[in-house]
């Protein structure tokens, strides 16, 4: 098992909390159209499949709907007016990101199905846009997670094979798509994501929170390390 070169962060429920923020854009854009709002708890079990598909489940529409459309547009033009209104760190975080930005054999990257010009604002306001080497947004490509495709580009991106890279997220998708792109997968619990489907999706590690990301990295560095010197 070769030490990983690249860490891939997943970004609403992983690195951030961003329940808040997205119910308050969905129910504006339900509201705008002459639907009524829903709760947060069922709009947050929609998240996690990108903007499109968030949309059309809350209208329970087909995404191929002009309906959608509309929806979709209305909600990303309110998100990016109140990127970071309720939004916070998710618990560890951001003390992971600033640690592992020391290690400079270590390349962090973000993959996530939020849209581009979201995850650019959510970045940029939180200062740490300059923190992540590469960024694949679920609009940047025809397939979003769970499909292999965002992570194998971010190798390419990045100049590093698949079973270098780890992939570190709260949802089934996230670990599916490390699965098929032949990365390793760390889960977090405590995300937007249901947990069952976190654990029927069956990551290669389990964390109850991005504050153990550190020492799950550096036993595997360490390992790698060890094989090397035996060889």
């Amino acid at each position: 098992m070769l030490s990983p070169t690249a860490v891939a962060f997943d970004l609403d429920g992983t690195l951030i909390d961003s329940r808040g923020d997205i119910v308050a854009a969905m129910n504006h854009a339900l509201e705008a159209t002459g639907r009524l709002p829903l709760p947060g708890q069922v709009i947050a079990r929609y998240v996690g499949d990108g903007a499109r598909t968030l949309c059309a489940r809350a209208a329970r529409l087909p995404e191929s709907s002009a309906a959608v459309e509309d929806l979709l547009q209305r909600y990303l033009a309110y998100y990016l007016e109140h990127p970071l209104d309720f939004t916070r760190w998710m618990p560890g975080a951001q003390e992971i990101i600033e640690k592992l930005s020391e290690l400079t054999d270590l390349s962090l990257c973000v993959c996530t199905n939020k849209s581009r010009s979201a995850t650019e604002a959510v970045l940029a306001g939180l200062g740490v846009r300059a923190r992540f080497r590469a960024v694949i947004a679920g609009d940047d490509l025809v397939e979003k997670k769970p499909a292999p495709e965002p992570l194998l580009r971010l190798a390419q991106r990045l100049n590093v094979q698949p079973d270098r890279m780890v992939m570190v997220g709260d949802g089934p998708q996230d670990i599916e798509c490390a699965r098929r792109a032949g990365a390793r997968s760390i889960g977090v619990l405590g995300g937007i994501a249901q947990e069952q489907a976190l654990l029927s999706a069956r990551p290669d590690v389990l964390l109850h929170s991005l504050s153990e990301l550190w020492d799950v990295l550096r036993r595997w560095r360490e390992a790698t390390t060890r094989l090397s010197t035996l060889r």
